[in-house]
């Protein structure tokens, strides 16, 4: 992008970054006169170069201004003395993939962007990043790719979309989702749904709940990848371009000061990052994107220490889908921020780790001085002395059927044991057409297997699933597990990242219908009624399924995907056994 640069601070560039190999001596004067070809000039060339990656597309509102964030971060670069150069990378939008083979797509997504991003780092020498994240995968994505380089790295989230209205009440896409399942019934008319899907989504940004977008944003700042406050402002407010230019600003400072994720990223933040997670009832599809994270930034962290943490921290925000708020409604009251210093102050968080700010987070809380929850007039904020639950919201179960683990979101209180007779489906569209057709009954157990990473390949999220039977009244008395994945916006009895998955011969490839499964929440089990020796005998006697896509990136891709129990990496330095 080439654009007009306002005169800035004296700027100057250290002997020893990457980008005096492009921009430095004699030979490099034919890289020079392609920079002069773009409208830069000698002062941006003797300045640090920060690239600012951005996923902008008309695919998805939650891409969709992206440009408009992106410009504000360039002129925050450019303001503090740095040589600020934009770049595209790809976007999927889950809401709009879901439901079909389309969604195949979308954890690749987060593998390309990184790679994408990688190489553009890498091949045109940057000195430093700021990565943007619109939808569900630019998030983990652009952060991973921030910790393989190793580069000075700011992420800036492009903010969230606020509720739609209909007949007096907020709605978002979960809404609507469920509104189908409502649909499939006859609990609600099409007239109806047609009315809520003209107000549900009614601009830019991303998903409002706390689905993953906004809980990848949140984790942001817990990690210390992203300034304190700078996940909640809505997209479409001003305060969120605000954002955006401070975080050009800073890029420019991390680079001059030579702070790279490896400074800042330890255990402890990734502690910190997954308390946060349980205590607002964060997506379960962080629990993926946090283990890909430590798993490319060389740290020990492993799906049982969710199980721990969980343990230990108590959910204290009713945020959607388990609850009725949004991200904005967060936001009024003081963001993310809010909810770290409680969780600090009460012991839950490591108030040592440090940020990309160069400062501890409890020297930032401090600093920002979050008002405190007690002191809040916020229903849907609790203190860590009077939680929502005692127990995080993110469970680890494990047991014969789930070896590797497989991870469930606490929504409510009751039905946290389940048991019976279970219903195997091949792949998503067969469940989804079974409950459209009304067949689902109260204690029910459907069982979606062969979408796991390697096997769908891509772990295709299935929220079209759990919304048409949490629509149709049985969100708590229908279990749903699969070795694929469950929407952010998935509430209710639902069960993903079961592994080993079917197609590597994890033992949920051994399930016929009929086989009693056993879920108890509290003792973290999940099983199936069979000896290790059926079990074996039955692997055995499969026959190993062909691989779906024998062409293209879905092909190669599904030859590289991890296990979902070590975040489902493609790279191969990041892959834990």
């Amino acid at each position: 992008m080439s654009q007009q640069h306002d005169q800035r601070p004296e700027s100057g560039k250290p002997d020893d970054l990457p980008s005096n190999e492009v921009t430095e001596g004699p030979d490099k004067a034919p890289h020079r006169a392609m920079f002069r070809a773009m409208g830069y000039d000698d002062e941006d060339l003797s300045s640090p170069m920060v690239g600012v990656a951005n996923p902008a597309a008309d695919i998805t509102p939650c891409n969709v201004h992206l440009d408009d964030v992106a410009n504000s971060a360039y002129e925050g670069i450019d303001e503090g003395a740095g040589m600020p150069i934009e770049f595209g990378t790809i976007t999927i939008s889950d809401a709009i993939s879901m439901g079909h083979e389309g969604m195949k797509a979308s954890l690749i997504s987060r593998e390309v962007i990184a790679d994408s991003v990688e190489l553009v780092a890498f091949g045109e020498r940057m000195d430093g990043l700021v990565t943007i994240g619109g939808c569900d995968k630019n998030m983990p994505g652009m952060m991973m790719a921030s910790i393989r380089t190793d580069l000075p790295s700011v992420f800036l989230y492009g903010g969230s979309i606020m509720p739609g209205e209909h007949e007096g009440r907020e709605i978002t896409i979960q809404n609507m989702f469920e509104g189908v399942g409502a649909v499939a019934t006859g609990e609600m008319t099409e007239d109806e749904l047609d009315e809520m899907e003209r107000n549900a989504c009614p601009g830019a940004g991303a998903c409002g709940g706390m689905f993953t977008a906004n809980t990848m944003a949140s984790i942001s700042e817990a990690l210390g990848f992203a300034p304190l406050g700078s996940a909640s402002p809505p997209a479409e407010n001003e305060s969120r371009y605000d954002v955006a230019r401070e975080a050009g600003e800073l890029a420019v400072e991390v680079v001059r000061e030579r702070r790279k994720p490896s400074d800042f990223l330890t255990r402890e933040s990734f502690e910190n990052a997954i308390a946060l997670q349980v205590a607002v009832g964060g997506s379960t599809n962080a629990v993926l994107h946090l283990l890909a994270m430590a798993a490319e930034a060389g740290i020990d962290l492993d799906i049982e220490d969710f199980n721990r943490i969980s343990r230990q921290t108590p959910k204290i925000a009713n945020l959607q889908p388990g609850g009725e708020r949004v991200m904005n409604d967060l936001h009024e009251v003081g963001g993310v921020p809010v909810v770290l210093k409680e969780l600090l102050d009460a012991g839950h968080l490591h108030g040592d780790a440090l940020t990309v700010t160069g400062n501890t987070l409890g020297e930032e809380l401090d600093a920002y001085d979050p008002p405190a929850i007690a002191d809040l007039d916020a229903d849907f904020l609790h203190t860590v002395a009077d939680p929502i639950h005692e127990r995080g919201a993110i469970r680890i179960l494990t047991g014969n059927l789930a070896p590797e683990g497989a991870v469930i979101k606490i929504t409510g209180e009751d039905h946290l044991h389940h048991e019976g007779p279970v219903r195997v489906f091949e792949g998503e569209e067969n469940a989804m057409q079974y409950v459209q057709e009304g067949n689902v009954e109260s204690g029910d157990v459907l069982c979606i297997r062969n979408e796991g990473p390697r096997g769908g390949p891509g772990m295709r999220e299935m929220l079209g699933v759990t919304s048409a039977v949490a629509g149709q009244g049985h969100a708590e008395d229908v279990a749903l597990f699969t070795d694929g994945r469950f929407s952010g916006a998935t509430r209710g009895f639902s069960i993903g990242h079961v592994a080993p998955e079917a197609f590597v011969g994890g033992p949920i490839a051994a399930l016929e219908d009929g086989d009693t499964i056993t879920i108890d929440i509290d003792d973290l089990e999940m099983s199936v009624d069979l000896s290790e020796a059926e079990l074996e005998e039955r692997l055995d006697a499969r026959d190993q399924p062909e691989p779906n896509y024998t062409n293209g990136v879905l092909a190669k891709y599904g030859q590289t995907f991890d296990s979902a129990a070590n975040g489902a990496v493609t790279n191969p330095g990041a892959k834990q056994d």
